[in-house]
């Protein structure tokens, strides 16, 4: 995707040091950060300087590179291999593209004959994943761009667009695709409380690409529904069960009813990598419990331009921060893959799945 005329990938890896866009810092700044070991490279991912589930898994799979990079000759090294990827694996527990990334590489380290070898390999299978992520971001975006009509009024939650992937993103792959076809769309972004990811980078990206949009509160979507302003609804995901339940950032499974409840089609757009066979249904899929300070705070710039943090909540107030929620694939119309765009219950599942 492009910003200010250039094109960027959300996640590359160069030598031993991976770069990546500082999400935080968006929209108010755009710049990457450089991280130089496996080490750091978990501590962005468990800290959200990259989030969305497949930028989280090329993470995670430039990490495993970096792993093998670092890991001593002899004997040492399967041992530091091992403890690496449980690094890498403990840093988030729902998003499924994390977990796929780590065991490609794995699997690529351990197959080959020698330690020169399986440093080479993790590279390569690191770099496989991440153009794969990218590619499947543009199939994603032309499978689903044939769902959305000339005039549409489009409703999206959290930020599944090309910052939450290598490239082109999810969610808003169909949309970013629609509109390059010439179709006329406009975008309802919920600002989905507690980290605001609709309301800073999902607005941003909608800016750069000259999409017309406004951002929401989330408690407003269901009264667009309900008076006929959303004609359907895209979402991303951060796992698929196997009976089609899908986890997503927390307050999808809201915006689901509604758009039962008001006729509005719900669509789901996730890659084959975050289809998760050993996962039944949406209540075996684990759910991350975040800070409650994400919810206690907010962070905005002041009329004087200046970034600050505030307290929301008077000073001895808790929070429950569940980071993400489950959709019964009973509310969801389909889910948009690369491959092709198919009823949950009838998703065509990766090879060894």
């Amino acid at each position: 995707m492009r910003v200010n005329g250039v094109e960027y990938r959300t996640v590359t890896m160069a030598g031993s040091t991976v770069r990546m866009v500082n999400q935080p810092k968006i929209p108010w700044q755009f710049e990457f950060i450089e991280l130089p070991t496996h080490r750091d490279t978990a501590h962005a991912i468990r800290t959200m300087i990259v989030r969305g589930a497949g930028a989280i898994g090329a993470a995670a799979g430039y990490g495993m590179a970096q792993v093998a990079l670092e890991a001593p000759d002899g004997a040492g090294f399967a041992d530091y291999v091992r403890q690496g990827a449980e690094t890498l694996r403990r840093t988030r527990p729902t998003a499924q593209d994390l977990f796929y990334a780590v065991q490609q590489v794995l699997e690529a380290i351990e197959g080959a004959g020698s330690v020169s070898a399986a440093r080479r390999a993790a590279v390569e299978a690191a770099q496989a994943l991440a153009d794969e992520n990218a590619a499947a971001g543009r199939a994603i975006g032309e499978q689903g761009a044939a769902l959305i009509p000339d005039g549409a009024r489009i409703l999206t939650h959290c930020n599944a667009g090309w910052l939450a992937f290598v490239d082109w993103g999810s969610a808003l792959a169909p949309i970013y695709v629609a509109a390059r076809q010439g179709k006329r769309l406009f975008v309802y972004a919920d600002e989905t409380r507690p980290r605001c990811q609709g309301a800073l980078l999902t607005a941003w990206e909608l800016q750069g690409e000259g999409i017309p949009h406004a951002v929401i509160s989330d408690n407003a979507a269901g009264r667009l529904m309900q008076t006929g302003q959303v004609d359907l609804v895209i979402v991303g995901a951060d796992r698929v069960a196997a009976n089609g339940d899908v986890a997503n950032k927390i307050g999808t499974y809201e915006k689901a009813l509604c758009a039962a409840d008001c006729g509005v089609p719900f669509y789901v757009a996730a890659p084959s990598s975050t289809l998760d066979a050993r996962c039944p249904d949406g209540a075996t899929i684990p759910i991350e419990e975040r800070d409650a300070d994400e919810v206690l705070y907010v962070t905005g710039r002041s009329d004087g331009g200046e970034l600050s943090r505030v307290r929301i909540s008077h000073d001895q107030a808790t929070a429950c921060n569940p980071a993400f929620d489950i959709t019964p694939a009973r509310l969801i119309r389909a889910i948009i893959t690369e491959r092709g765009v198919y009823a949950p219950g009838e998703l065509p599942w990766p090879a060894g799945a």
